[in-house]
This record gives structure tokens, sequence and C-alpha cells, in this order.
């Protein structure tokens, strides 16, 4: 039986992870309160209830802060009963909650208690600190649209059905931010920029023409080798933990060219490896 809680900030898209969940044959409770969660498993793992062999949750802030403070445990007793257990927690930047509020018109769920929206954001962001430090994927959706977020989860849904390690490789650009949701992050910017030959500006680094002057650069073929025996030294280490996501951004200035080409090489590197679940995401290019 596989479970899976989502959880994170309102607005940042648990409604749509959770439908996605439903259209892949899950059964879906939204808002499900955190004190009613192990009686959910119970009735889960009752021998005549097995009509499901995989579920989701939502959870929110409006658990209250005694049951959230529990999530840990209540995280713990549930994995111990047999069941596998996954935890996706979203967010977002403040700035894009507020203004997808703005944009829905619909209401915080704290803000009924007369919070204005930014402090019932905050305010909910320390909440659900204890299930987000037991998340084992975060999802940043600040510069996500709905179709690429419904994308994402079946991507990762569709892994997780297999035990081995998932390995996210991503490229950013440093002028729009860190993607927040990264275990392993390298600057690429103090590579040749193709940026500055005018023929290559548009292109992007899984063009034919970029990645050949990236290839005439020796340093650009050192960082590779850098970061790929890193990489070939530490996830080993993250699988023995148990781990079932891992996510390694590369960034340069734009995320355009330096950044994706090494993303692209670093995935086809451990995708012919021994890793089956590889994938790759160009933030800036989408």
């Amino acid at each position: 039986m596989k479970l899976f809680i989502v959880s994170g900030l309102s607005g940042s898209g648990k409604s749509v992870a959770l439908h996605t969940l439903e259209d892949e044959d899950f059964y879906c409770i939204d808002n499900l309160h955190m004190g009613l969660l192990p009686a959910f498993v119970e009735q889960l793992l009752s021998p005549g209830l097995k009509l499901y062999d995989k579920a989701a949750v939502g959870i929110d802030a409006r658990s209250g802060v005694d049951d959230l403070a529990r999530f840990p445990e209540m995280v713990d007793g549930i994995k111990s009963s047999g069941l596998d257990v996954e935890i996706i927690f979203l967010q977002a930047d403040i700035e894009i909650l507020i203004t997808r509020f703005s944009e829905t018109r619909r209401k915080h769920p704290l803000t009924r208690k007369g919070l204005p929206l930014v402090e019932a954001i905050h305010l909910e962001r320390s909440l659900l600190e204890p299930v987000a430090a037991r998340a084992d994927l975060k999802i940043d959706t600040t510069r996500t649209n709905v179709h690429q977020l419904r994308a994402l989860i079946s991507e990762r849904i569709r892994t997780s059905a297999n035990s081995s390690l998932s390995l996210l490789f991503q490229s950013f650009g440093y002028k729009h931010g860190v993607p927040p949701d990264s275990d392993y992050v390298f600057d690429a910017r103090c590579l040749p920029n193709p940026h500055w030959e005018a023929e290559l500006r548009d292109l992007s680094g899984q063009d034919a023409r970029v990645i050949e002057y990236l290839h005439r650069h020796g340093e650009v073929e050192e960082l590779y080798l850098s970061i790929r025996d890193f990489l070939a030294r530490w996830i080993p280490r993250f699988e023995a933990e148990d781990r079932s996501y891992l996510s390694v951004s590369l960034g340069c200035t734009g995320g355009r060219h330096r950044s994706v080409y090494l993303a692209e090489r670093l995935a086809n590197y451990f995708r012919e490896s021994r890793y089956e679940n590889v994938s790759v995401r160009h933030r800036e290019l989408e």
C-alpha cells in the first residue's frame, strides 16, 4: 500500500497535485485533519477495505499547532505499520502567493481569524515547518504553471513506483533566483558565456552550435568532470539513506546556455550508468 501526504503553503498548488494523483488512480482526500490521519491509515489497512493500493491525503495548517508538531511521530508510527509513505511539500515565494490570492479572490484559510494575508502566510509557513522538515520531495512552484506542475507530479509519481533513487538535473538562471528545492547547487558562471557571441545568443545549451562552442574550452570539461565525479562519489550515500529523490541544480547567469549544457551532460551520464529514474528540467527555457 502506498500513501502520499501532500502538504504545503496555501496557493502553492496542493489541489493541483491532489487532482493529478487522482488522475493517476489514487484514492484522494483533501484537507484531512492531522488528528484523523492514524484512523484513516487504519481503515486503509483494514482487510475488508483494500479497494485501493495507493492513496493520497492533503494536509494543511488548519490541523493546528499541537497536531502538526506531532507529525514526525505520526509518520514514524504509520511507517512502522508497513505502509509505504512519501511526503510532498509545495511552496512558493510570498509575493507570488499574494498575487495568486489576489487574482483568484480566494481567502487564505488562516485569515478567518482576522490576520492580514501576509501575516497569515508567515504563520502558515511556521506551522507547517514539521511537515516540510520531513518531506521526501519539495517542489517550489514560484515559476511553475499548472500544466508544468501536473507534469512534474506525474513524472515523480511514476518513478516512485520504482525503488531506485529518482535524480533530477535542473538548470536555472541566477538572475531569477536559486531553486529552493535543490539538494546540490553548482555555479557555472565562471565558464565562457555563449551569450556574448551574437550568433549564439538566441540559442540554448541544447543546440549543436552552443555545444560545439563550449567543447572548445577546456575549463568547461574540467568543471563537468569535477561535478560528475563529486556526484558519482556521494549519490550512493543518499541511496544508502533510503532517499527517494535528489535534485541537482546547475546555474549560470541567464539559465539558457552553460547550465543547460551541464544539466544535459550530467543527466545523460547518470542515465547511462545504473540509474533508471533520471529527469531533466530547464527552468528558464520553460
